[in-house]
């Protein structure tokens, strides 16, 4: 079944979502608005591929512990990678139910339709709410690209078939790295999402002379640039959260990012 949902709202966007008779709809906690009373709701540590309780590892202690293991590993990496160690779920149990969702910024919605042959992949926090169908985990980038990118270490994972729904902040631009010669250079925190496919890197902005000091100290992008290669879709934001927290700072008469940004910032976060 189809997950009937509409994204309503300017500034900061919700999802409402209507579930019909037994659909299942889970959300990362804290991402819940509000739901009809024919909505029950049922908290977590496992998502969908884990069971939540409803599948088995096998009859008997043995798959019990197994099942046990398997939530145990599941809550661990998300709490690794810094997301929600529960998820909340939504059955309609009396005819058509409605529920609604929202980030925690202000800023854009997108829901995803999955079909089961290209998984997706999302910034920390991005997401929102899915199907029961969908199967949420965590991606690691492997070693020089996660240390160098800061937002792209752990990226969130989406496969199987069914509406994923996720957000960012401010305002989102869908492109093609296909569309301009292939490869796209972008703010390591201006990337929501990127279809499977697509290739993610960092690269160093520019060399080690006049003008690659002058961008990296003063241009207020640090040292690197993220890279988007391949065809495919991604989704990119026009609000950081360093930079809204900067914003926040300033305005409280705390600004840490210095004269020039770049490396002169003294951004803890």
């Amino acid at each position: 079944m189809t997950l009937q949902q509409e994204i309503v709202g300017n500034a900061m966007q919700m999802a409402v979502v209507n579930l019909g008779l037994g659909q299942t709809v889970y959300c990362e906690a804290g991402k819940f608005l509000f739901k009809t009373t024919n909505v029950t709701m049922e908290t977590r540590l496992s998502g969908p591929s884990g069971g939540g309780g409803q599948q088995g590892g096998g009859g008997g202690m043995g798959g019990m512990l197994r099942q046990a293991v398997g939530t145990a590993m599941q809550a661990g990496q998300r709490a690794l990678a810094g997301e929600s160690l529960a998820f909340q779920y939504f059955t309609s149990t009396g005819g058509e139910g409605t529920v609604g969702f929202a980030g925690v910024l202000p800023g854009e919605m997108r829901a995803l339709e999955l079909d089961g042959t290209r998984a997706w992949f999302a910034e920390k926090d991005a997401f929102v709410a899915a199907e029961s169908t969908v199967q949420f985990g965590i991606a690691f980038q492997g070693g020089r690209t996660g240390r160098s990118g800061g937002e792209g270490f752990v990226l969130e994972k989406f496969t199987g078939q069914g509406t994923v729904i996720i957000a960012g902040a401010g305002n989102f631009i869908d492109l093609n790295p296909a569309d301009f010669g292939g490869r796209v250079e972008v703010d390591t925190g201006c990337v929501v999402a990127f279809e499977e496919g697509i290739q993610y890197g960092i690269q160093r902005i520019g060399g080690l002379n006049r003008q690659g000091m002058m961008n990296a100290v003063f241009g207020g992008e640090g040292l690197s640039l993220a890279t988007l290669e391949g065809n495919g879709r991604v989704i990119l934001q026009s609000l950081t959260i360093e930079s809204l927290a900067n914003a926040l700072r300033k305005a409280q008469g705390g600004d840490k990012q210095g004269p020039t940004g770049g490396l002169f910032s003294t951004n803890e976060g």
